[in-house]
This record gives structure tokens, sequence and C-alpha cells, in this order.
């Protein structure tokens, strides 16, 4: 079996949306013209290719992302400067092989060289006991809740500081930024396409 982590492609899409809206209450639905919103704003959108397929992805903006996410606004409020988490989903046939911590580890490098914090959410109504284990063990402390505006369910707020920011910042970034490396690289944005239809969510 083969793995990858790459840059989701316009071709993905639609195999992200359908891996999507099977994943259950714990992960909102999305629409074709929210996908394609999401596809157009991140920052850090990438899939788990495994043998040609799409076994899950991880999508997550910058604190300065053209995002309407109250979950996003709760955290721009109260912080300068972090990656948001908006959303991860694995496919029901690649669960429980470590695809979660393997995008955890990836969307973390993306992150800790640019600014101080990783930020996500998880549902507590109802109760995701899977979710909150597995962020409290990445190192994942709970800074506040809130019910969700629109969803009307509570949420845990969550964030992880990033210990290797401080060297990256005064190493680099105040010295002219990072080294030349496909690595570093910002993702490529798309360039503005037709609208995808509303079928398939909510």
């Amino acid at each position: 079996m083969s793995l990858t982590i790459r840059d989701v492609r316009e071709s993905d899409l639609d195999a992200v949306q359908a891996i999507n809206n099977a994943a259950g209450e714990g992960i909102l639905p999305l629409d074709g013209v929210r996908l394609a919103r999401l596809h157009a704003i991140a920052d850090y959108f990438r899939i788990a290719e495994e043998d040609g397929r799409v076994a899950g992805f991880l999508i997550a903006m910058r604190h300065d992302a053209d995002h309407d996410s109250p979950n996003f606004e709760w955290f721009r409020q109260r912080q300068p400067a972090f990656v948001y988490i908006d959303r991860i989903v694995i496919a029901s046939a690649a669960r429980g092989r470590g695809l979660g911590r393997v995008f955890y580890a990836d969307v973390q490098s993306y992150a800790e060289v640019r600014v101080p914090l990783l930020a996500c959410e998880v549902f507590l109504e109802p109760r995701d006991d899977v979710a909150v284990l597995f962020h409290g063990t990445y190192g994942f402390r709970e800074v506040g809740q809130q019910v969700m505006p629109g969803v009307e369910r509570r949420v845990a707020m969550l964030s992880k500081e990033l210990c290797s920011y401080a060297f990256v910042r005064d190493t680099y970034l105040a010295h002219g930024g990072l080294p030349p490396q496909p690595w570093l690289s910002e993702r490529e944005r798309p360039a503005p396409a037709p609208q995808r239809s509303a079928a398939g969510g909510a």
C-alpha cells in the first residue's frame, strides 16, 4: 500500500465532499458551494491518497483568512496569530491506521514555521471522547467553550502552543524569511472557477 500526503486538486473535490458527508454527526456537512469556497481560501488543504484513492483530508487556514466560521472567529477575537484546523476527515475504510496523526504532524510542520499557535474545536454535544482523547494526547488543551451559532451545539475550543515557532521567528522570519525550499512554500491558490452545484450537502 502506498500513502501520499499532497495538496488537494480540483479533481479531488468530489471525493472530498463524499468523504466529508459520510463522516457522521461529528463533521458538519458540505455542499458544493461551501467546499469551493474552502478550496479557494484555505492556506492548507491536503489529502491522503492511498493507492490512488482519497483516504482523508485536512483543511486549515491562518488567522487572516477570509473565513466566516464562528469557531474561527472565536479564536480571531482572542489570538493575534494562529493556524486554525477547520476540519479533518478520514474515510471510514481508512480509519484506525494512524492517518489522523499523520495529518496532524503535517499541519503542525506547516504551522510552526509561521505562527505560535495551532487551534481547533471538538463537539461536546454529543461528546466525542475519541476526538477529545486524540487532541489531548497530541498536546492540545481546552481554552474555552461556546455554543456554535447556527448549529446550537456546544464545542470545546482547543489550542496547542508551537514551541518551535520562537526559534523560527528569531532565526529566519526576523532576518529575511524562510529558506526557499519546496516544503516551506505556501499553497498555490486555485484560479477562480464556476460555482459547483449545491447537491449533496446542507
